[in-house]
């Protein structure tokens, strides 16, 4: 049996073609062989046989740990998008600065107003510290007092910035968010603590 990659096609059928993909991984190591031949020859290329073709090194693990869990890229950007508010109040969390994150033992927060912020990340990086104006979840973006742009007709407005490109430098307190901090920082510490407590040789015991 042959397949030639020059155009010329012989006659084959599917399972033929299944039985024989291992004595032509030689020939066809990867998936940019497959492309060069005729359309007829690429009626018989199916997934499947292009996976069985791939060198063993190069193929990917297909496990996932919860099946409920999409990994599609469209679902998960359609599910970004059209979160609601209280989802998008997660997604708007910023870091705590080094002095913060020392003192609470929290790594970041959903941002709020009358924090302040330091941008370090995109064209603003840098500047002086502000405080947050306006958290607008409709378009993930936080507006700082300092950060601004005029308009063509004279106006200056607040620039919009992703909260991941901002370090929370002062919380804005009260008792709700101590509360919070005081969880977060509970969940961390146990966390750490079971930290290593599982090894291999438990897990399979």
């Amino acid at each position: 049996m042959e397949i030639n990659l020059d155009g010329s096609h012989s006659d084959i059928d599917k399972h033929e073609f299944c039985l024989g993909a291992s004595a032509y991984q030689e020939e066809l190591p990867h998936r940019a062989s497959i492309t060069l031949a005729t359309p007829l020859d690429q009626d018989f290329v199916t997934n499947e046989m292009l996976h069985r073709l791939q060198p063993e090194g190069t193929k990917a693990s297909k496990m996932k740990f919860n099946k409920a869990v999409s990994g599609s890229r469209r679902k998960n950007r359609a599910r970004h998008f059209n979160a609601p508010s209280h989802i998008r109040r997660k997604i708007m969390s910023s870091p705590l600065s080094k002095e913060l994150r020392a003192k609470y033992n929290v790594r970041s927060m959903p941002v709020r107003k009358d924090d302040e912020v330091q941008v370090v990340r995109g064209h603003y990086k840098g500047q002086q510290l502000g405080k947050v104006v306006q958290v607008y979840r409709k378009k993930f973006v936080v507006y700082i007092e300092r950060i601004q742009r005029e308009k063509a007709n004279g106006a200056t407005v607040h620039v919009g910035i992703h909260p991941s490109k901002c370090v929370i430098v002062k919380l804005k307190l009260d008792k709700d968010r101590k509360k919070i901090l005081e969880r977060k920082a509970f969940s961390r510490t146990k966390a750490m603590a079971e930290k290593g407590k599982y090894t291999e040789e438990t897990m399979e015991s």
